[in-house]
This record gives structure tokens, sequence and C-alpha cells, in this order.
């Protein structure tokens, strides 16, 4: 049976049947927990009438550096802006060329290109989906001023391969944390190891707000000054523009609301990183090895799973079957930026990078946000099995 026809005979969308669809990401659910607290902390705001920087900002600065083991944390306006803030501030400019990921958000090669800088890419890793390490010599030249590993989906890069490169050659090293606050790697947080580290509050990510926001950590005080100036317009007094900056603040709304879930941060690690095994045990359970690969963490890493992507022989017909029965999935990244229009002024050709080619072809990314429940895993893992045992994978 063609798999039109099976998906068209077995679909739920019958009334009868009338299955909820299980969210990919419910914020609603995180929100009925603490909102009580949440809606607290904008009314805090809305009583001092201090909306940009001031007394919160300062204090979700302190206590996320104080949660990352680094001396300073600098606020900004999103997650790009801190790519691109972090950039400027160690001077990338140009010409100069920055080694990151072709397998990535548009956001980490964009702010690269946005400094007139080239982005040299490296392919990634099929297993870990970050980039291979051992490409990074080979792509170093005369013009390398920084290397820009991505922790993806959570999990973090080789650092001790990036950091030895780095000081070898003399280059930066900024990392790109958007979707990896709180992961470890060799008990150290992501963001403290490199010269600088840029997260995402994005509110999909593990540290969500209601809105854009953004931080640069560093342990670096010249570096965390630039930063600071760099963000308000480069101007350290008012009026006074030493440098050449953006405007670039995190709201202190938002940096109110950030508090407040900061402190259930690393429960809902906990419960990120109890579902990817569950997931694992369930997948177990169901002889599918030939058809899927499911995620891995290297030892020495702690992965915090912003999403968990596994690789899936005839994704697009998996991810329609799933969505048929009420099972949402998301692909990061259909493209790999090589590819993009974009970045076509770069020269890559498609083969350039397989791995991550093949990765894009191959990813599917499930629910594992932390108040996902056991049945409803068990409901998505056993849709999965169903469509690669029947008439449709035949």
């Amino acid at each position: 049976m063609a798999f039109n026809a099976l998906a068209q005979a077995e679909s739920p969308v019958s009334p009868k049947l009338s299955i909820a669809p299980i969210p990919f990401l419910d914020l609603k659910a995180q929100f009925a927990e603490i909102g009580g607290e949440l809606l607290d902390a904008v009314s805090r705001v809305f009583e001092s009438q201090q909306f940009i920087l001031g007394p919160e900002v300062d204090a979700f600065e302190r206590e996320i550096a104080g949660y990352m083991g680094v001396a300073f944390a600098i606020g900004c306006a999103s997650g790009s802006d801190a790519l691109l803030l972090a950039q400027m501030a160690v001077g990338i400019g140009p010409e100069d060329e920055v080694i990151t990921s072709p397998f990535t958000f548009g956001a980490t090669a964009g702010s690269i290109a946005r400094l007139k800088a080239r982005p040299v890419f490296v392919d990634i890793h099929p297993d870990t989906f970050n980039f291979d390490e051992r490409q990074l010599e080979a792509a170093i030249t005369s013009r390398s001023r920084a290397i820009l590993p991505v922790h993806l989906f959570g999990l973090p890069a080789n650092m001790d391969a990036v950091l030895e490169i780095a000081r070898k050659h003399g280059l930066a090293v900024i990392e790109d944390a958007a979707q990896a606050i709180g992961a470890r790697w060799k008990e150290m947080r992501i963001g403290s190891l490199g010269t600088c580290g840029c997260f995402s509050f994005f509110p999909s990510k593990n540290l969500g707000g209601a809105g854009d926001g953004g931080m640069i950590t560093t342990n670096d005080p010249q570096l965390a000054h630039r930063l600071r100036t760099l963000r308000v317009h480069g101007a350290r007094k008012k009026y006074r523009y030493e440098l050449l900056g953006i405007n670039s603040r995190i709201d202190a709304l938002q940096a109110a609301i950030l508090r407040v879930k900061l402190r259930y941060l690393d429960n809902w690690t906990d419960g990120r990183r109890r579902n990817a095994e569950a997931y694992r045990q369930l997948f177990a359970e169901h002889d599918l090895t030939d058809q899927l690969t499911l995620p891995r963490a290297p030892v020495g890493s702690f992965h915090v799973y912003n999403q968990f992507s596994i690789r899936a022989r005839r994704r697009d017909e998996l991810q329609e079957y799933l969505r048929r029965w009420g099972i949402p999935t998301e692909v990061y990244y259909p493209s790999p930026l090589h590819l993009e229009p974009a970045f076509a002024n770069l020269g890559y050709r498609s083969g350039d990078f397989p791995n991550a080619e093949a990765a894009c072809r191959e990813v599917l990314a499930l629910p594992i946000y932390p108040e996902l429940t056991l049945d409803q895993q068990r409901r998505a893992v056993g849709t999965i099995a169903r469509f690669y045992q029947s008439e449709a994978w035949k």
C-alpha cells in the first residue's frame, strides 16, 4: 500500500477518534506552574517604571554570572545580537575569517557576514551534529581570527580540542551557546570556557523569556567593559560615542521574568534529560536500529536537550505520518547554511560538507520539554514504530 493511501486509511482525523495532539513545546504548562511568580515580577517592573537596564538587569546579570561560574555577564537584545556583539568586541571585521559549522541556525554565520567577515565552514560529526574539530586546523588561514563552535541542540562541542587549536593559532573562541544554557564540558559550564559565550532567551529555549533576549559571558574585564559600551551605541557617557556600537539591551521586563525562571532551570534540565533517557528505553523496546539513529552524548559532555533530534530514514514521510496522528515534530535544519542563498557569495557547492547535507535530509526533532509525560512519549514512539512496521515502509 502506498504511503498516502495508508495515511488516509489510518488517519485519526475522524471526530469519532478525536485524539488530542501532543504539543511540540508546552509553555502553557510551564506558566501554570510558575505564573504567579512571573506576574509578580512583571508587576514589580511596572511599579518601578524602570524598563531599560536598571536594577533588574543588573541583578539578572549577576545571577547568570554566578550560575555560569564567570566573572561577567552582559545582557543584550537577542541571541543573534550576542553573537554580533561578541565578535565586534574581539575586533572581527572586513576580510577576517571565522570558522564555524554549516549545520546551525542562520544567525551563527549571519553575525559573521554582517561584520563583512567571511564564515568558513567545516563539516559536522554525523553522530553529534557538532562541527568536526579534526577539520579545524585545515580551515585556518592567515586571515583566521576566531573559532565559533556551536553547542547544537544543547550538546557541547569538543572544547578541549577547540581551545587547544585556538591557543596554538592565537584565535578567539566565541561559543554559540544559544541552545545550551546549563550544558557542561568536563564539569565546566558552556559559556565559561572560551573568550566569551553567547546565549539566547527566545521563548523556546531551555531558559526562555516572554520575547527576545540574549546574554554574553566572559572572564575578561576589558572585554566586558567593551561589550557594555557597544550595546549602548558605543557610548560610556551620554552623547559621547567612543565606539561604533548598536542599540542592544535586554529589557528589564525580560530580566525580571528570567530571574524567576532561572531558579527552575536545573529542575527543567533534569526533566529534559529524564525524557531523553525515556525515549532511549522506549525505542529500545522496538527494533528500529536500521531505520533510526538517536542522539548521542560523548563522554565528558552534559547534554541539556534543547532538542531531541533523531536521524530517520524516509524522514519527510515519517513526519507527515506523525502529523496525521497528532505527533508534532520539527526539522532543525532543512538546509545547511553553505547552500542557502544568503551565503551564495562564499562559493560553496553541494557536496562540500556531506555530513551536514545528509543530516538536513534525515533529522527530525521530537517533543522533549520537561512537562512531557511518559504516556505522550509512548504514543510518539509507538506511532513511529507503526510507521516503519507498516506497508508505508515496505
